[in-house]
């Protein structure tokens, strides 16, 4: 239900940190000034939707974005509701988003040479992560420079 163009575009959420999340989209193309976007999470389906209490705005004082702090996606699910008022008319939906998780760098990075073998040991932690809990999903890549 609502006017066609008036929902938002390119919907994106990125994970950084661990627990940080910020959700950006563009407004409708058919959406006026008066229209105004409020979102809503959760991360199962027997849990109430969270609102936003952070929104990041454009020019207008439109909101374009929320910024989320303490993140955890249980299940590697999330569920996102985007509503809105525009002059009384209703909005449309969402159906299609992104969720990207930075990863930061891995933890406790040893490196240990031996002039006898010419051979260097160089091991690590996988990167702390929300909801990635198998080693297997990672792939590492080692960039040795010659100084």
């Amino acid at each position: 239900a609502g006017m066609n163009g008036t929902a938002i575009e390119n919907f994106v959420c990125v994970i950084f940190n661990v627990s940080f999340m910020n959700c950006t989209w563009h407004v409708g193309r058919t959406a006026s000034r008066d229209t105004q976007y409020f979102l809503y999470w959760k991360t199962s389906r027997e849990e109430d939707f969270t609102g936003c209490q952070n929104y990041i705005k454009d020019n207008s004082g439109r909101h374009t974005g929320c910024r989320f702090q303490n993140v955890t996606i249980k299940n590697k699910k999330a569920y996102f509701l985007v509503n809105g008022s525009r002059s009384g008319q209703n909005i449309q939906s969402i159906s299609n988003y992104i969720i990207v998780e930075k990863l930061t760098p891995p933890l406790n990075v040893t490196v240990n040479c031996s002039e006898a073998s010419h051979s260097c040991e160089i091991r690590w932690q996988p990167p702390r992560t929300s909801h990635v809990k198998r080693q297997a999903c990672f792939k590492y890549e080692i960039v040795i420079e010659n100084k």
